[in-house]
């Protein structure tokens, strides 16, 4: 009985927790998640710089296509769109979807916990 009550509490705390763990996510795993996925287009750190695909550093609350160092698709440079990180979320989980027209080729990610691990790595650059 006691044993029932404390697993109760504890899936209760859980429950109540994980959705607070993933919105927060871990840089570490985002870190990982920004080099299998992005880096080899995107350039985040002290001497990033528009390539390939713009720089990510200081993303998070930037107008999108607005560095200098980067030619973006009119899709992009019409958008008027602030990256917020609700914003991030919704483009990383479909970029078509919040940006009809991107030029970039990314199709997207469904995993929540993965997207909240890389705006948190993304965060460590603002």
């Amino acid at each position: 009985m006691i044993l029932m009550k404390q697993r109760r509490l504890f899936l209760l705390v859980m429950a109540m927790v994980s959705p607070f763990a993933v919105a927060a996510g871990n840089v570490e795993a985002g870190k990982l998640v920004f080099t299998s996925r992005c880096a080899s287009c995107h350039q985040i750190g002290a001497s990033a710089h528009g390539g390939f695909a713009p720089q990510l550093n200081g993303v998070i609350g930037r107008t999108a296509g607005s560095t200098i160092d980067f030619k973006y698709s009119p899709a992009m440079k019409n958008a008027k769109l602030i990256w917020t990180e609700k914003n991030l979320r919704a483009f990383l989980h479909a970029p078509e979807d919040v940006v009809p027209g991107t030029k970039m080729r990314f199709y997207g990610m469904s995993d929540d916990k993965k997207i909240a691990d890389l705006l948190a790595y993304l965060r460590s650059f603002q």
